[in-house]
């Protein structure tokens, strides 16, 4: 088969979109419905007939607008990384600042939509898609004006974004799992302490680290492991660009 006769690269943002569309559902709708059900249900609950049920029409209408799941959840990861907000300024001094708010607003985003974490690494070419593509370029030209190469600029996106959806991946998993257990953060973790400063007898670093948490916010703590971790990341670029100038 010729290759313009074929989706070589099998995507939602690879493919045509038609030009005519069922007036009664639009893609718009449809995917704000997904994101609805998915944050309300989480991942294993979305399927394209459960979704046309809330809908009111059936699967195969969805169909007229996606082609299948996958391009579904391309197509709502995208929407949500949409709702990021922007830093309000690029200025080459303040390319550290842009960042760090960039990189929480990222964080933020992928607590408030938990299930996100269970598909970031299965959804095709995501990267592609508008909403995403729009916050990589502005990152990367946070970067480019602070004095990075372009290559260089591009590198350190992809570090932070590493960074921040690894951990937050973790943290997402983890707040899912309480939430579904009916638990607080706070009384799981007084429930796990007993348990564990008696495995960490053995282990005197672990013992006085376990020790000096003991009664802390957990949330508390995973905001500081976030920011520390960061913030050496941050510092080292800041290194990087001392030596490009």
């Amino acid at each position: 088969m010729p290759i313009d006769q074929q989706q070589t690269i099998p995507s939602v943002w690879t493919r045509p979109r038609g030009r005519r569309e069922q007036p009664a559902l639009s893609r718009e709708q449809i995917v704000a419905e997904a994101v609805q059900l998915l944050d309300s249900e989480g991942i294993d609950a979305l399927s394209m007939r459960k979704l046309g049920t809330r809908l009111g029409a059936g699967a195969t209408s969805l169909y007229r607008h996606v082609a299948n799941k996958d391009e579904l959840i391309e197509l709502v990861v995208d929407e949500v990384y949409g709702e990021l907000d922007e830093p309000d300024t690029d200025k080459p001094a303040h390319w550290r600042d842009a960042t760090t708010l960039r990189a929480h607003n990222l964080r933020a985003m992928i607590l408030k939509h938990p299930w996100i974490a269970s598909v970031l690494g299965e959804v095709g070419v995501a990267y592609l898609g508008p909403n995403l593509m729009r916050l990589s370029d502005r990152m990367i030209a946070t970067f480019e004006a602070a004095g990075f190469p372009l290559d260089e600029s591009d590198h350190a996106v992809r570090t932070v974004f590493a960074y921040v959806t690894g951990m937050t991946t973790s943290e997402a998993a983890w707040l899912t799992m309480l939430a579904r257990s009916g638990q607080t953060e706070q009384d799981w973790v007084e429930r796990l302490w007993p348990a564990a400063e008696e495995a960490a007898q053995s282990y005197p670093r672990l013992q006085k680290g376990y020790a000096d948490k003991r009664g802390k916010d957990p949330r508390t703590s995973r905001d500081e492991n976030f920011v520390y971790g960061l913030e050496r990341i941050l510092d080292g670029l800041e290194v990087r660009l001392s030596k490009t100038a």
